[in-house]
């Protein structure tokens, strides 16, 4: 029989490593600016067309390359990082494997221009499908300017599995914003469709948070700084309330790398227990520093898996580093944007009644103090001293108004009291019950049924929102008396964007600037007072949880945010007639049993289940 085992040719070779360095545009994107950043370049330019599936060009200062260097870099496993077997645990920069160029130029149309400070010409490269169609000498500044075009040209299957821009346009902007983040003293700027998108000048970390994320960021950022022996820590975590609903404002970065770690995010997720509501995330940005051969960084393509050598050790850092700075918070919350996060420290924590500096002493003690605090269970709420009222739920309190009965003193029973009446002279009337101001108790056949007010008007007003769908604007806007201007991430604007068309047609008229900025002209009708920057803020919150996790439609995901909105500020109903309009409401509704996102609106507790109590 002959032999059937035979080399790849060249080409599929790097077709197949592409498959695993190359997935969509934003792969392109991550590995040509860690290459500029490893150029030592101090500007970046990131240019994009069509998130990136026409276009992508990144223009840096660095050192640039010779023309022998220029051609290899396209060649496999071909590297300036690695010499000896030892060099693979002492890595500090990015790309040391030697893929990314040749797996890039195997599915795409590569123009490269790239020349050194001492050269009197460049080299200009252009590779299609990695097959070199033009190397010539040509006239370019020092640094290097790399055009990626038609992402996939020569594998239209890979290509057609790409998801819409405006999906592929986020990831592109993820993968900027954690560059930005790893070297805030580096220049970046981002183009995308011929429009500047971000320019983002050299800084403090915690400038380039803010010039990323927005300037409401300035009052939630708080600084955390720790050191040990062997490694170190600093960066800054959002406040407990700025936390959200979903993730993708979590960064993890060792030695300026970005990494996912779960066991370092359940660190973080344990400093900040019972300070956020369950199925929070806070926000983070938390930079760490290690000895390279404790780390393990060649254990996925993409190389944001890595290994640490005492992973116990880093986590224990990572959440006394969290814990101290939200203790800190207590007493010492502004911040200074001028310093970095090395001013945080035990001697500079002042008290807020005099406004003097804290000894080592009394901030050790105020910080085992705190940390007690915030584990202790809120048991007194359960059981109040005579003559004071039950206190609502504090999550309730944060979205619904107090019922003015809970606000009533507690009625005592006179001396003598008649148990068991002789004779009624009337059947009692069936009534509602209004149970610590969420929950509606009515008398059925079965037995008891209850009913979450909430729940309840989230299935009202989700399947009002999607009735609203097909009719005129002029009878579902409301205009606004002065137009609201919002500034907003990018990422935030690139989520808004992806819904316009939703929101638009439920009484929205926003325009989106090209200076991250949108302007909202109406609100739906029924709406007036209603504050757009909070309710486009809740969209962003709330939209990747309807559409990744439940599979929505843009249109049923949009209603169904805009519902839990609403019934949030929705008022309590206090009387009978009230809440049995209500009930009304909610079996007028197509699927009154459920809300939008799946949960109850009603529980029927049976009778067999009442008596068995009192056995």
């Amino acid at each position: 029989m002959p032999d059937i085992i035979r080399l790849l040719p060249d080409s599929l070779a790097n077709q197949i490593a592409a498959g695993e360095v190359v997935q969509r545009p934003a792969s392109v994107v991550k590995e040509l600016l860690e290459n500029a950043v490893d150029a030592g370049a101090t500007h970046i330019q990131l240019v994009v067309k069509e998130a990136g599936k026409t276009l992508i060009q990144v223009t840096d200062n660095g050192s640039g390359m010779s023309s022998t260097d220029a051609r290899m870099c396209f060649e496999r496993h071909a590297t300036s990082k690695i010499r000896h077997v030892d060099d693979l645990f002492n890595i500090r920069s990015f790309g040391f494997r030697g893929e990314a160029m040749a797996s890039i130029a195997a599915v795409a149309q590569v123009d490269m221009k790239t020349c050194r400070a001492d050269d009197l010409l460049g080299t200009h490269i252009i590779i299609e499908g990695s097959k070199v169609l033009l190397q010539e000498p040509c006239a370019h500044p020092q640094g290097t300017q790399i055009n990626v075009k038609n992402l996939f040209f020569n594998v239209p299957a890979r290509r057609n599995f790409l998801k819409s821009n405006q999906v592929e346009w986020k990831h592109v902007l993820e993968e900027f914003t954690r560059m930005a983040l790893a070297y805030p003293e580096i220049s970046f700027t981002l183009w995308h469709n011929d429009a500047e998108v971000m320019n983002l000048k050299p800084g403090k970390l915690a400038q380039r948070i803010v010039a990323l994320f927005g300037k409401s960021w300035k009052e939630q950022l708080l600084p955390c700084r720790e050191e040990l022996s062997d490694m170190s820590l600093y960066g800054y975590i959002g406040k407990p309330e700025a936390a959200r609903k979903t993730r993708g404002e979590q960064f993890f970065f060792i030695n300026n790398r970005f990494i996912k770690h779960p066991y370092l995010h359940h660190a973080v997720m344990t400093a900040f227990e019972r300070l956020i509501p369950e199925g929070s995330y806070p926000f983070y940005v938390i930079k760490l520093s290690a000895d390279p051969a404790t780390i393990d960084v060649n254990v996925h393509p993409t190389k944001t898996e890595v290994k640490f050598e005492d992973e116990r050790s880093m986590y224990a850092l990572v959440q006394a580093a969290v814990r101290q700075a939200l203790g800190v918070h207590h007493l010492s919350p502004a911040i200074d944007f001028e310093l970095d996060a090395n001013f945080d420290q035990p001697g500079r924590m002042t008290n807020q009644q005099d406004g003097s500096p804290l000894s080592p002493s009394e901030y050790e003690l105020f910080k085992s103090h705190t940390l007690s605090a915030a584990k202790q269970q809120p048991w007194e709420q359960l059981y109040p001293p005579p003559g004071r009222p039950l206190t609502q739920p504090a999550a309730w309190k944060q979205t619904v108004e107090p019922s003015p009965v809970d606000e009533l003193p507690l009625v005592t029973a006179p001396a003598t009291v008649q148990l068991f009446p002789a004779e009624p002279t009337a059947a009692p009337k069936p009534g509602l019950l209004l149970l610590h101001g969420r929950y509606i108790l009515s008398q059925v056949k079965s037995g008891l049924m209850a009913l979450d007010i909430r729940a309840a008007y989230e299935r009202i007003f989700y399947e009002e929102q999607l009735a609203k769908y097909g009719t005129s604007s002029e009878e579902t806007a409301q205009p606004l008396l002065f137009p609201q201007t919002l500034d907003l991430a990018p990422t935030d604007l690139a989520q808004v964007s992806a819904f316009a068309d939703e929101l638009m047609a439920l009484g929205f008229h926003i325009t989106l600037q090209n200076n991250n900025q949108l302007i909202c002209r109406t609100v739906p009708a029924g709406w007036e007072g209603v504050n757009p920057s909070e309710v486009i803020a809740h969209l962003i919150e709330q939209s990747a949880y309807f559409t990744d996790r439940l599979r929505l439609g843009r249109r049923e995901s949009v209603a169904a945010i805009l519902a839990k909105r609403q019934a949030a500020g929705a008022a309590l109903p206090h009387s009978d007639e009230a809440m049995q309009a209500l009930i009304n409401r909610l079996f007028s509704c197509q699927q009154p049993n459920y809300t939008p996102d799946g949960r109850k609106t009603t529980a029927i507790i049976n009778l067999d289940t009442i008596e068995s109590l009192f056995v």
